[in-house]
């Protein structure tokens, strides 16, 4: 069971997606306004999805159908999965869904996330700052990870194997855990990292040390690729990686997000 947050809590998630997208998008707000209106009267079952198919958008299906294809790129390779900035946990609630249709018994296929849940630190840099990020940005509210972990226990009661914990959510500054969780993992390699952190140093900091666990192959997700709003990834990809070395790919329905083989 999810904990029902107060009304307070959900403004703050609408306003956390008008603010990501820079301006009031009033479509979206129509069918949240619709969907919350309707919810008491549509009846859910195993096997009708009505409500969640009703109001599933374009940018929610495509954003889903990105991650479908990613995951069946690495279906076949070992390791498990990383993602840097999970915020509400969609994407790891995917992920785990994802899981659970393509090898529901690969019970190595870990997925991890990895994120402060108090927003940005500190340690922005003066053109981020200038772009409008601030120290306790993107926060969650206090306690979400706890909700977020009943969510994710909750999903994986869906697929085989049950029994067995698969996901792990990792809180805190990356520039020290990531450090901390590779000592913990000496035998963790990783097939697949996405990188949503929007901001410099924590995206630097992991691509320093995570390529030497990563097979060719593996993939590397990038959501904020060549994208003004956030420069400091793409800064930090071009620093550690050199854009002339990767072969980036597009998804032409999702404007931002980039990824590339590991070769």
């Amino acid at each position: 069971m999810v904990a029902n947050y107060p009304s307070g809590l959900n403004k703050s998630v609408d306003q956390f997606a008008l603010e990501a997208t820079g301006h009031d998008n009033e479509r979206r707000q129509t069918l949240r306004d619709l969907h919350a209106g309707l919810m008491g009267q549509i009846p859910t079952s195993v096997w009708n999805k009505t409500s969640a198919m009703l109001f599933a958008d374009r940018i929610t299906l495509s954003r889903l159908m990105y991650f479908n294809d990613r995951y069946k790129e690495i279906v076949g390779t070992t390791g498990v999965i990383c993602e840097f900035g999970t915020l509400y946990g969609g994407t790891l609630s995917t992920l785990i869904n994802l899981r659970g249709m393509y090898e529901p018994y690969n019970y190595l296929r870990r997925i991890v996330g990895f994120d402060t849940f108090s927003g940005f630190t500190d340690d922005l840099s003066d053109v981020e700052r200038e772009s409008g990020l601030h120290a306790g940005g993107y926060a969650t509210p206090s306690g979400y990870e706890r909700e977020l972990e009943r969510v994710l226990a909750a999903h994986e009661q869906n697929s085989p194997i049950s029994h067995l914990r698969k996901f792990e959510l990792v809180k805190g500054d990356v520039t020290e855990t990531f450090d901390t969780w590779l000592e913990v993992n000496p035998s963790a390699v990783i097939s697949m990292a996405i990188f949503d952190m929007d901001a410099y140093a924590p995206t630097k900091h992991v691509l320093e040390r995570i390529l030497e666990r990563m097979p060719k192959g593996s993939l590397l997700c990038f959501d904020e690729l060549n994208y003004p709003n956030f420069p400091g990834e793409t800064v930090a990809v071009r620093e550690v990686l050199g854009l002339h070395n990767l072969r980036l790919r597009h998804d032409p329905n999702n404007t931002t997000m980039s990824w590339c083989v590991v070769e």
